[in-house]
């Protein structure tokens, strides 16, 4: 049987006699020189070749065919076929196949073949130099003698039995140096150890140190949490007494006042409601950093919403150099989340872009995308106002921190209103990010997802009572 359509047919040698036989092992070591093959291999399938030859010498139309085979891997293919009932002996299949790769006897009929693969280093097949140097290689040893075979075996032994000295040599530098390197890693891992003993008290001291700093910050924040609701609760009683009392001294009907009374009362009032506001914003963040603060998702109407915020800032922070405008209440999307908490976040975001700007406009803009509940909406609140300064951006969510400027002595705060509107758009399953140029304004984009994101804890009703 002929070379398979994937192998590329080098040569074919009839096998009569003894003599065919040592051309064939001379003309395969040869062939597997040219193909770069290791002089062991190169020995090996010489003699797996010579001993498989050699059993089936006498066979009629016996021959030995060599091809390249490129698929799926490159290999060097010997096929012996012959004719005639007689099979090869199994100690010559068995010496074979310890030499070389693969060996497979096919009995088709009257038509016997061996296959023999070897392996071979990569060559390029569509270089016609390459598959020529290797046919050449083959046809260089078809007429050798006894006396050539015997020579050449010779030298393959001289060869090898250096080979296998230079390789014993080689085994026992390495076996030395194994050794030195088995001591080095011995004394190493013996001081690596030690040391590692010494880092693993340190670490078992520094965790113990850890623990108690955590306990101590920990005690420090529901130490400040406590102050924080002590103070709110306690200030605002006296606060809304201050408020109601004012609004009464002005309210119709009762005792006439004249103008500078007035004037004074409205400064009472005014300097009420900013304390009631601070105050308001610091029982705010103590319950959200305490966790008192839940989650109430229910549809908001945000006509209503935007209408009542906008009455309330227009009326707190009247300026005619400065418009506030927000979305037409046709356009506002439906939005299912917590309506107080989030009238809290819009609340905090317009009323600090109405007090740092002094000419042009604060803009209120909702927009929605995607629908059902893959919506998420957007609030964005932008001014003309006096903007932040690039190196401050990363401070202005700290809590308690303000910007330097002159700005800050006509508008004091608490330094709470964006760190706190964060907290609850992340409390909301939201994000909140804040973009700002110095002298040309700020863009704060609120993120909400459409539905609850936890379980509600504190009902609106609750928290709007905790608020009064």
């Amino acid at each position: 049987m002929s070379p398979g359509p994937a192998d590329q047919s080098l040569t074919v040698l009839d096998l009569a006699t003894e003599h065919d036989v040592f051309a064939l092992r001379r003309s395969a070591q040869s062939a597997a020189e040219a193909l770069n093959l290791e002089r062991q291999d190169q020995v090996r399938l010489a003699t797996a070749l010579s001993e498989l030859g050699r059993d089936r010498i006498g066979c009629d139309g016996l021959t030995a065919t060599f091809a390249l085979r490129a698929e799926p891997h490159q290999a060097l293919v010997v096929t012996f076929e012959w004719i005639g009932a007689t099979a090869p002996s199994a100690e010559s299949l068995a010496l074979a196949s310890r030499l070389v790769h693969r060996v497979r006897y096919v009995p088709d009929g009257l038509r016997h073949r061996i296959t023999v693969e070897q392996p071979v280093p990569t060559y390029d097949a569509a270089v016609p130099g390459a598959y020529r140097m290797v046919r050449d290689a083959l046809r260089r040893h078809t007429s050798a003698t006894l006396t050539d075979d015997l020579r050449s075996q010779t030298r393959d032994l001289i060869a090898t039995l250096e080979e296998t000295r230079a390789q014993r040599e080689e085994l026992r530098r390495l076996n030395e140096e194994l050794e030195e390197t088995n001591q080095g890693v011995l004394a190493l891992y013996t001081e690596l150890s030690r040391e590692l003993e010494q880092t693993n008290s340190g670490v078992v001291a520094l965790h113990t140190e850890l623990d108690e700093k955590s306990r101590q910050l920990r005690e420090s924040s529901e130490a400040k949490i406590r102050l924080w609701n002590t103070i709110s609760h306690e200030l605002r009683s006296p606060v809304n007494a201050v408020v109601a009392l004012s609004r009464l001294l002005t309210a119709p009907g009762s005792a006439p006042l004249d103008d500078e009374q007035r004037r004074q009362i409205a400064l009472i009032a005014s300097s009420g409601h900013t304390l009631l506001a601070l105050v308001n914003d610091l029982l705010d963040v103590a319950q959200a950093e305490s966790g008192q603060l839940g989650v109430s998702c229910a549809e908001v109407d945000l006509r209503v919403l935007v209408g009542q915020l906008a009455g309330v800032l227009r009326s707190t922070y009247m300026s005619p150099d400065v418009a506030l405008v927000t979305p037409d209440p046709l356009t506002l999307p439906r939005v299912i989340t917590d309506e107080v908490l989030l009238t809290r976040i819009l609340r905090n975001l317009l009323s600090n872009a109405m007090k740092f700007t002094d000419k042009g406009e604060v803009r209120l803009t909702i927009t929605q995308d995607g629908s059902g509940e893959d919506a998420r909406t957007t609030f964005t609140v932008s001014d003309t106002g006096v903007g932040i300064p690039e190196h401050e951006l990363g401070r202005v969510f700290e809590e308690f921190y303000q910007v330097p400027g002159p700005h800050q002595r006509e508008h004091r705060g608490t330094g709470l209103g964006l760190p706190y509107a964060r907290m609850l758009t992340e409390l909301l399953g939201g994000s909140l990010t804040l973009t700002s140029l110095p002298g040309t304004g700020t863009r704060i984009r609120v993120t909400l997802p459409h539905g609850p994101t936890s379980p509600p804890s504190t009902t609106a009703g609750e928290k709007q009572e905790a608020d009064s």
